[in-house]
């Protein structure tokens, strides 16, 4: 790949997303369809390329996290329900004399 057709390196930092954001759907990634460049390129702009894949970048990453918080208060909720069961283990032994 030739320096000049390298994606430009992004700022670092937090990425701030509105609140009228909407996460993109499965159906819209299949669906988007790009323009093609202008008179005399080939191929499609690749502004709009990036622009897309950096949308679906940040909802990938969204629901990674989201993904992740479910897996620990999945793993947390065990961890009561076999607390609260053997707690309880000896009790129902004992009703049962």
């Amino acid at each position: 790949m030739s320096v000049r057709n390298k994606r430009p390196a992004r700022e670092s930092g937090a990425t701030y997303r509105s609140s009228t954001y909407t996460s993109l759907l499965p159906w819209q990634v299949s669906e988007r369809r790009f323009a093609p460049t202008g008179l005399g390129r080939r191929g499609l702009n690749p502004d709009d390329v990036y622009d897309f894949l950096d949308r679906v970048a940040v909802d990938m990453a969204t629901l990674h996290a989201a993904l992740a918080e479910s897996r620990r208060e999945i793993a947390r909720i065990k961890l009561a329900l076999r607390t609260w069961q053997s707690d309880h283990a000896g009790t129902d032994r004992d009703r049962a004399r």
